[in-house]
């Protein structure tokens, strides 16, 4: 009897913990595109400095904003956090062989967005079938 009690309360609760790492991920990846989308002028300088120029800044801003709010929506979450992952792959490669600069940051996001992705791979699954 208890292991018909603790199974869906341990299925709820890594639901539950799983939602708030998308949540968190949601907003931090907001937060690290309004700079870029704002033209907050360290943003401009850097993508000054990868030399591809503004335009990358926008789409890097646009897709970080668009990957957030699909964190929150529960049929794209998974495929957001596919597509912030594929995004934090590059900017890791970005930071270390074009800026020199520490690939931190966007490691630990490209972390938490591969656990996401694996968490939900059968919701990502599901909707590349239709």
């Amino acid at each position: 009897m208890s292991t018909t009690m603790t199974t869906p309360r341990k299925v709820r609760t890594g639901t539950v913990a799983l939602w708030v790492v998308q949540v968190l991920l949601a907003a931090m990846f907001v937060m690290a595109s309004l700079p870029k989308l704002s033209g907050d002028p360290a943003m401009v300088e850097q993508f000054r400095s990868i030399g591809a120029g503004q335009w990358l800044r926008y789409f890097v801003g646009g897709l970080e904003l668009a990957g957030a709010i699909g964190l929150l929506v529960p049929r794209l979450c998974g495929l957001a956090a596919v597509g912030l992952t594929a995004l934090m792959v590059g900017a890791t490669f970005t930071n270390v062989v074009v800026l020199g600069i520490s690939p931190a940051i966007p490691l630990a996001f490209l972390v938490v967005a591969v656990a996401i992705a694996w968490f939900r791979r059968a919701e990502v699954r599901a909707v590349v079938r239709r």
